[in-house]
């Protein structure tokens, strides 16, 4: 994944900072609580397709 690409991109409910979890190929959004999958090396920032975080995740 492209850096340039990672800082550009905001999580699209709060607007916040995202995390790129390498292993998992995903972009982590804690204010939203939210993960949003990275599909064949493409983004996918839809609020339908990300699934919730849990406390665990979350170190809560």
């Amino acid at each position: 994944m492209d850096t340039k690409l990672i800082e550009l991109l905001v999580c699209p409910v709060t607007k916040g900072r995202l995390e790129y979890d390498r292993d998992k190929q995903e972009f982590v959004s804690r204010s939203a609580r939210l993960a949003y999958p990275v599909r064949d090396g493409i983004p996918v920032m839809l609020e339908t397709e990300a699934r919730p975080l849990t406390d665990e995740e979350l170190g809560l």
